[in-house]
Parts: C-alpha cells; structure tokens; sequence
C-alpha cells in the first residue's frame, strides 16, 4: 500500500483551495496511491549502475556552415515596397503630434530620474 493517506488528500485540497466530496477524496488518495507506488517499483528497477536518462535515444545536434546567402540591396528590397522614402520603407503615422510631444516629453523624465 502507498503511503498516501486521505489525511494528506485532504491536507493537499485545502492548500490548494479545492473542496472535495469524501468520494473525490476516496478515489484521489487511491490514485495518487498507484501513482507513488508504480514511481517506487521504477527506481527499484533501476539502479547505481544505470545510468539516469531524459531520453531513451541519444541526442545530437546537427550543425550546418553558417554561410551568407544572397544579400538584398536597398533598391532590390524597396522594388516591391507599396510606398518608399529616402531609401526607407515609408509606413503610415500611428502618433500624432500632440501624443509624440508627450512620449518625448515622459521619456526625457524618465531619464532626469
């Protein structure tokens, strides 16, 4: 028999804040029981001699040349691009004014702090 009693069952529901019937607690104090008991048979099974795994394969790591492929120029990657500007990408304001002058404005006091 496990070493799990209906004692620890419960003790464990009221950390957790869980309320139990007395057949949930029944039936979770039978399971953690079976759960205690199969890990205690698996490290009977295994022993100094074996040694502990996270994998039942090995693991290697497959590493490849980092080589540099072909490099885009700006025009190559502006050709496509629904608006451009000065050689940038050209997107649509999100901030006005009023709301750039206060993220600056935050910032700068952030940084006096």
């Amino acid at each position: 028999m496990s070493e799990i009693s209906r004692t620890d069952v419960e003790h464990l529901a009221k950390l957790a804040h869980i309320t139990m019937t007395d057949a949930e607690l029944e039936k979770m104090t039978n399971e953690l029981g079976v759960i205690v008991d199969s890990v205690k048979r698996i490290q009977e099974a295994a022993g100094e001699d074996v040694p502990a795994t996270s994998h039942p394969l090995p693991l290697t790591n497959v590493f490849r040349e980092d080589t540099v492929g072909h490099v885009f120029t700006a025009e190559e990657s502006l050709a496509s691009a629904p608006d451009a500007e000065d050689s940038r990408f050209k997107v649509p304001a999100i901030l006005t004014e009023a709301e750039d002058a206060v993220t600056s404005s935050v910032a700068q006091e952030g940084a006096h702090r």
